[in-house]
């Protein structure tokens, strides 16, 4: 489990982007809006926006990055950004 302010992100469980964000696709990844914290954040690569946009397809964190084809040596890597994706309210618990 990774822990930070507020709750706890687990891989384990079940996620989605939250219904505030809006994500638009740009050649370097996406742009994400949130609508109620007028927030405008980047998600950096195409692979960690395929990511975020499977995780409501997936019952977990893990099946959300295996379907997305990351090799398990980049995988702590998006469980970090996916933490704090969590942490930032871009992604929430389903």
């Amino acid at each position: 489990m990774v822990t930070g302010p507020g709750s706890a992100f687990d891989p384990g469980s079940a996620y989605r982007c939250s219904p505030t964000v809006s994500l638009r696709p740009e050649p370097f990844g996406a742009l994400v809006y949130d609508f109620v914290t007028r927030k405008l954040s980047f998600l950096k690569t195409p692979e960690l926006v395929e990511v975020v946009k499977g995780l409501e397809h997936h019952p977990d964190v893990h099946g959300a990055i295996a379907a997305a084809g990351v090799p398990e040596a980049q995988r702590p890597a998006y469980l970090k950004a996916l933490a704090g994706l969590h942490e930032s309210g871009t992604i929430v618990a389903r």
